[in-house]
């Protein structure tokens, strides 16, 4: 009815004419509390988005804050830099945990899970993708510079695996088109950064006799791992 009705109103085109835009009914499953039951507050009430984010977004920005005390490295970093950070790690969190699920699955919220930083959560994902930011700072060397004058071999097995499955990132956005399945996006991108974290404990990077053809493998994982979070709405942070 209400695609009909959009129809009626001009909005979408109709049955005989062009094809696009078009629309599709996407069903999707429920969000629950700890006791297995649909998400609430204690007073019963629905939980408002925006308060989730706004805590979501405040235990990050917590965590972040008690990690570089420890490591004495909050000194690095500005007030603006932790409030941008703490807001794309909590937002992000959030959305993933929504995204990585098959959409028509129910899942359980829990701001624990969200935002541990192991496991198949935006938190891992967010410092995967900083770690290889970091490697390419602490080369010193102009990575625009290297794609003019360097290539890629992939010789080594670990090499051969993750430079394979970087190409099959096309594929893989069709799929969860086609499909309408983000959760598609998210386990592609989840398995890049552990073949990524596995290429990198096997291969050096950094002052190897093969670190421009790896400095370029690790600039095109990060920018693979750019275009997931964009696709899935996840600001992606280049320090953690």
């Amino acid at each position: 009815m209400f695609f009909s009705a959009a129809k009626m109103a001009g909005w979408l085109p109709g049955p005989n004419e062009k094809k696009f835009p078009k629309t599709s009914h996407v069903g999707f499953g429920l969000v629950l509390g700890s006791d297995g039951k649909r998400f609430r507050t204690r007073s019963t009430e629905v939980v408002r988005l925006v308060e989730l984010l706004d805590e979501a977004k405040s235990r990050s920005k917590s965590e972040l804050l008690q990690r570089l005390t420890e490591n004495g490295k909050i000194v690095d970093w500005t007030d603006e830099e932790l409030e941008q950070t703490s807001e794309a790690v909590g937002y992000g969190a959030v959305k993933y945990a929504d995204l990585k699920n098959n959409r028509l699955t129910n899942y359980t919220f829990s701001f624990e899970q969200m935002l541990s930083d192991k496991g198949n959560t935006a938190v891992y994902l967010q410092y995967a993708h900083a770690r290889i930011c970091s490697i390419i700072r602490k080369s010193n060397k102009d990575v625009e510079d290297l794609k003019m004058t360097g290539a890629i071999s992939l010789d080594h097995p670990d090499e051969r695996v993750l430079g394979l499955y970087l190409i099959r990132f096309a594929e893989v956005v069709e799929e969860a088109c086609t499909n309408l399945l983000p959760n598609v996006v998210c386990e592609y991108l989840y398995n890049l950064s552990e073949m990524f974290t596995k290429f990198y404990t096997n291969c050096q990077v950094v002052g190897s006799p093969e670190e421009t053809s790896r400095l370029l493998l690790c600039q095109a994982t990060a920018v693979v791992m750019r275009q997931c979070f964009n696709l899935l709405g996840i600001t992606p942070v280049y320090k953690l």
